[in-house]
């Protein structure tokens, strides 16, 4: 029900002019045959790792790994597209993205392992302003960005959405705020641990789609609220941490 809903949702916005926030050139799906090996180690490892989760949820088939590999080929071929290219040193500045996408793997998940609604999906859910904050190899290297920001190397999400929740977290709660400033870590750190990975290994995969739905359907300020509301459930634990 939730991949149909996103489905429809995205794919109205996706067609009007006033919601299209990036603009998208047409791109045909590479050939079915994508070899695991074109893949690169880390990414190797994050197939296998949402592979064996989908599994274990009964949301995959026996030859899910190579309809991944097919989504994760060709979201970088289609991404490429609006890359602009920067000579720089930085590891996170490279042709590739240096991580995994976690966010493409759970939009995978959901629509159970179909690759052709996947890429479907992923295609017209990049024209939206949304895709910028929940789906971080989007803006990678991306021509929408000032060459300024694309030199620092920092992704947006790290100097928006972690910034307002450390803003936020001040008037909110207080003591978590002080509970981070003495342990010498900032809280954005950890959000931006956190959105990166899409909650993965943070919270249950029902949490996990809610996270998604909410921020496609309610805007991508819910991305802060969401961090918000974790820090206030951790609120009593983060507090006896920091006392012993």
């Amino acid at each position: 029900v939730l991949a149909e809903l996103i489905e429809k949702f995205v794919s109205h916005l996706s067609e009007s002019r006033m919601d299209c926030y990036f603009s998208t050139g047409s791109y045909k799906a590479m050939d079915a045959d994508v070899k695991k090996e074109n893949l690169s180690s880390v990414q190797k490892l994050g197939v296998e790792m949402t592979v064996r989760y989908g599994k274990y949820l009964n949301l995959l088939k026996e030859d899910a790994e190579n309809g991944l590999c097919f989504v994760l080929m060709n979201c970088e071929e289609f991404l490429k597209q609006q890359q602009r290219t920067v000579v720089s040193s930085l590891c996170c500045l490279q042709e590739h993205y240096a991580g995994y996408d976690w966010f493409a793997s759970s939009i995978f998940l959901i629509m159970s392992g179909d690759r052709e609604k996947t890429l479907t999906f992923l295609q017209q859910f990049s024209r939206l302003l949304v895709s910028a904050f929940l789906w971080l190899p989007r803006l990678h290297l991306c021509m929408h960005l000032p060459v300024t920001t694309l030199e620092y190397g920092i992704h947006p999400v790290y100097f928006c959405s972690a910034h307002y929740v450390e803003m936020l977290l001040k008037a909110e709660l207080p003591l978590v705020c002080s509970a981070f400033h003495m342990s010498g870590f900032t809280p954005s750190q950890i959000c931006l641990q956190w959105i990166t990975q899409c909650f993965w290994n943070y919270m249950d995969w029902s949490e996990i789609c809610h996270y998604i739905a909410i921020c496609i359907f309610l805007g991508p300020d819910y991305q802060i609220y969401m961090c918000i509301s974790v820090f206030r459930h951790l609120q009593q634990d983060i507090l006896k941490h920091t006392e012993a």
